[in-house]
């Protein structure tokens, strides 16, 4: 039965115009858009709020899981007696399978219902974290971990598209503000949070913790979400499925295995080669068929182009600092990781505390002088950590993580709102979906490409220091003989510091680029719109 068929016989319906005036196109004019329905936007001004919040929670328990897990990780090893190279599939895995889901999320959400579709995720999601945290070897949690990942990919996409479904546009930047907690406050607050339980509780509670707060967060949707009634009829594009999901997996397999397999591999060429022919034929595919499984359409307005753009520069600055410091701080500094936790929970509560203030004033100045202001500063702090070595104090750090953070608060969701306001309500959900791909897609990558950066200059780093120190001859220095006389392992503490000293270095150097990177896409962001865009919103019924 479907949500327009067992809502109650007198319930108000809130788009009273017959369908088709509800539905625009391309051409369009922007103000037609915004005042096509007035009395949804007269509903959604005053009861928006609280159905928002649900959305948050889910919103936030998916992208928590993708940092909170990473912290278990060297725990689960050891657990499972797995090589270093076996156990990095509990995160691939995952990675691999969201690939997948992510294009399917647009056509789940019309099908069924959002509201319907949203609640499912969040069930499957708890059920499946409660899975994993029952798995007693690596291949089970490896298979609850697939499992986790496909209710995991279509929570995202649902959550933005109920948002825009519920928030008029004059009201989205303060919407979005509140709706960024859930996307860049949990990555910062993910490795406190698990750092305590790794170290003081257990590591299963990463995945047990799901569970309340799933359960509390479907009951308060199914309390106070209205319901979307769905689009009947709409098929499932076989063929565009196949080519974008398996591009994807081969995308996302070579990324995470490149390191191992070899970059100039046959598999990892081969992998791309073929990645890349699948996704241009799967825009043929789209283009010619009558119901596509994402519209492509989307790539018609420049600002969502340009938003795509900015977000995946912005992303993978985002994951290289959640991935590069804690192993600073953990395999270089030696603190725990709780305390690692600690050091950078101060960049997680600065973001907390200023996206919800960037979403208002987007509501005000628009999107380009907040993201152009946001990257200058976000840029600067990266070029900042460049400057860490061996014996930077917590406290320097943290400063310079608050700095980062407060660049990523003020320009990370305008990025998003600016690029999603542009688009007509009927393609907003392909829109959500294409979105939540790119941020997936462009982190992966990006952090592959970091991880690998720094993983072959430490090789040349540790060679071309290693090469200055002569254990022998004329030139020999004394604390090296000194050293060697203790027997094997007397030089074990000088390699130590040699091995410090250049993995500090690397990481500095990709903090360097990573600065590079975000202060050359400035300029990009003066071609978002300077006052918001009047477009988006809701023009689908909306049922109570």
């Amino acid at each position: 039965m479907s949500d327009a068929e067992d809502s109650p016989r007198g319930s108000v319906r809130l788009a009273d115009a017959p369908a088709q005036s509800t539905r625009h196109t391309a051409a369009d004019p922007p103000s037609e858009r915004s005042s096509a329905a007035p009395a949804q936007q007269s509903f959604q001004t005053a009861h928006w709020g609280v159905p928002l919040a649900v959305v948050v929670v889910g919103m936030f328990m998916s992208v928590l899981d993708t940092s909170i897990v990473n912290v278990a990780v060297p725990t689960m090893q050891g657990q499972f007696s797995a090589s270093p190279d076996d156990i990095q599939w509990v995160a691939t895995a995952y990675t691999l399978c969201l690939g997948v889901v992510v294009p399917t999320s647009a056509w789940l959400g019309e099908r069924l219902g959002l509201r319907r579709t949203y609640l499912f995720a969040l069930l499957l999601f708890s059920l499946f974290s409660a899975m994993c945290g029952t798995a007693g070897d690596l291949n089970t949690m490896v298979i609850y971990r697939i499992l986790q990942a496909i209710p995991g990919g279509v929570i995202p996409v649902t959550c933005l598209t109920i948002l825009y479904r519920l928030v008029p546009p004059a009201k989205l930047g303060a919407a979005m503000g509140l709706f960024g907690l859930g996307v860049v406050f949990a990555p910062g607050v993910g490795p406190t949070l698990g750092g305590y339980l790794v170290d003081y509780v257990d590591w299963r509670l990463i995945f047990y913790i799901n569970v309340p707060i799933g359960i509390v967060g479907a009951i308060a949707a199914m309390a106070v979400l209205p319901k979307f009634p769905p689009t009947p009829g709409r098929k499932f594009d076989v063929p565009g499925f196949v080519c974008i999901a398996t591009a994807c997996f081969a995308l996302l397999l070579a990324v995470s295995e490149g390191q191992q397999w070899g970059w100039t591999g046959y598999r990892v060429l081969l992998l791309f080669a073929g990645g890349i022919d699948l996704l241009a034929l799967f825009v043929v595919i789209e283009l010619r068929v009558k119901e596509p499984l994402l519209n492509l359409r989307v790539f018609r307005y420049w600002p969502f182009v340009n938003s795509l753009l900015l977000m995946g520069i912005v992303y993978t600055g985002l994951f290289a600092s959640v991935y590069l410091m804690p192993l600073f701080l953990q395999n270089v500094q030696g603190i725990t990781a709780w305390h690692t936790g600690l050091t950078i929970m101060p960049q997680a509560l600065v973001m907390a505390a200023l996206t919800p203030i960037s979403g208002r004033l987007f509501d005000r100045i628009g999107a380009r002088w907040l993201v152009m202001a946001g990257l200058t500063i976000n840029g600067s702090a990266s070029l900042l950590m460049a400057q860490i070595d061996v014996d930077t104090g917590r406290l320097e750090i943290a400063l310079r993580l608050m700095m980062f953070g407060a660049g990523l608060a003020l320009c990370f969701m305008p990025i998003m709102t600016g690029g999603m306001s542009a688009l007509p309500p009927d393609i907003v959900s392909a829109g959500s979906a294409i979105n939540t791909l790119v941020q997936r897609v462009t982190a992966a990558i990006g952090l592959a490409a970091i991880t690998a950066l720094t993983t072959i200059e430490q090789a040349q780093l540790l060679v071309n220091r290693s090469g200055l120190i002569h254990a022998s001859g004329a030139d020999v220095d004394p604390r090296i003989t000194q050293m060697q006389s203790s027997g094997p392992g007397g030089l074990l503490p000088l390699f130590n510091e040699l091995s410090h000293r250049v993995t500090t270095q690397s990481y500095s150097n990709a903090f360097m680029l990573v600065g590079i990177c975000v202060l050359a896409a400035v300029p990009l962001a003066y071609f978002l719109p300077k006052k918001r865009p009047s477009g988006g919103g809701a023009s689908a019924p909306v049922e109570m």
